[in-house]
């Protein structure tokens, strides 16, 4: 689908499954109701779970938004937009309760992928779109993904590639006097605390969601996962190659997949979801899984590999 095609779909109130740096996002016109209802129910996505408006400039931000970007934000703005950066705000009353599960914030980003800038600026409204990928499962980061699981239920989809980031984006709430983090993402935590010259405090998992991304069980490949310290001794580790999986940080010579061939965590970020999914494939065993360093994205591949482990 072209970006002609995918603006005539949403015009009409259709799913448009859409590009960005960090995942693919099933989208839809965020003031039509009735189109963002069809998000939830694609994606067996719980009402109580909200969702990121996706913008093409700061502009339209403000516009939904009740009281506009306050200085922090404008300065975390300045510095990582568009990219894989979220506020969460006061919201505007043009936005319908749907899209934030009911509450008077909302949570909106500039994507950082030049198919989805165009389309959102042939747009005269901003696009509600979580990631395109049935509720609970591990995010897509290819055309392909969203195809295999989604591809008869939604109305098109714009091919951009693979992600180039292939994290969510990280969420910051602006609701408080103090900035408060709700989800590790894209954007690595000490680049936004150097940014604001400060700490941040988190809020990241939670029964009721404040942000996408926060409930514990997620990002689940359909198998047990098992995580392990890095730099784990995995000659200590026990699996069975017959029925189970390991995916280590650096390459192993015991047959198991890695995250990275030199540690790098963008590297890492990027091939995440890809082998979290390359693990549903039929065997019944554990997948063995090694945490990344705790430092830039390692904060945020190691939350994404804790909630794939959580059993709800």
């Amino acid at each position: 689908m072209d970006i002609e095609q995918a603006k005539h779909t949403l015009d009409s109130g259709g799913l448009v499954a859409i590009p960005t740096e960090t995942v693919y996002g099933l989208a839809a016109n965020a003031t039509d109701a009735d189109a963002v209802t069809r998000i939830f129910s694609v994606k067996n996505r719980p009402f109580f779970d909200p969702l990121i408006l996706h913008t093409p400039s700061l502009d339209m931000m403000e516009t939904y938004s009740q009281s506009g970007l306050p200085p922090l934000a404008m300065q975390l703005a300045e510095r990582f937009m568009p990219g894989p950066l979220t506020f969460v705000l006061p919201k505007a009353d043009s936005v319908p309760d749907i899209v934030t599960s009911g509450m008077e914030s909302v949570a909106m980003r500039i994507p950082n992928h030049p198919m989805t800038l165009d389309l959102l600026r042939s747009l005269d409204y901003p696009l509600a779109a979580p990631s395109a990928n049935p509720f609970g499962y591990v995010s897509p980061t290819s055309a392909a993904h969203v195809r295999q699981q989604l591809g008869g239920a939604i109305d098109g989809i714009i091919d951009g590639g693979p992600c180039a980031v292939g994290l969510e984006s990280t969420i910051v709430s602006f609701l408080e006097m103090q900035p408060l983090v709700l989800r590790l993402g894209g954007t690595p935590l000490e680049a936004i605390e150097d940014c604001l010259h400060m700490k941040l405090k988190r809020q990241t998992s939670s029964s009721q969601p404040k942000a996408p991304g926060q409930l514990s069980s997620h990002y689940s490949p359909g198998r047990v996962v098992i995580p392990h310290p890095h730099g784990c001794d995995w000659q200590a580790i026990d699996w069975n190659l017959t029925t189970d999986d390991a995916i280590s940080w650096l390459p192993q010579s015991n047959a198991s997949q890695s995250f990275t061939q030199s540690g790098d965590d963008r590297e890492g970020a990027q091939s995440l979801f890809h082998l979290l999914r390359s693990v549903d494939n039929g065997k019944t065993g554990p997948v063995h899984v090694e945490l990344a360093p705790d430092k830039g994205l390692g904060k945020a591949i190691n939350d994404r590999i804790k909630r794939s482990a959580h059993q709800a």
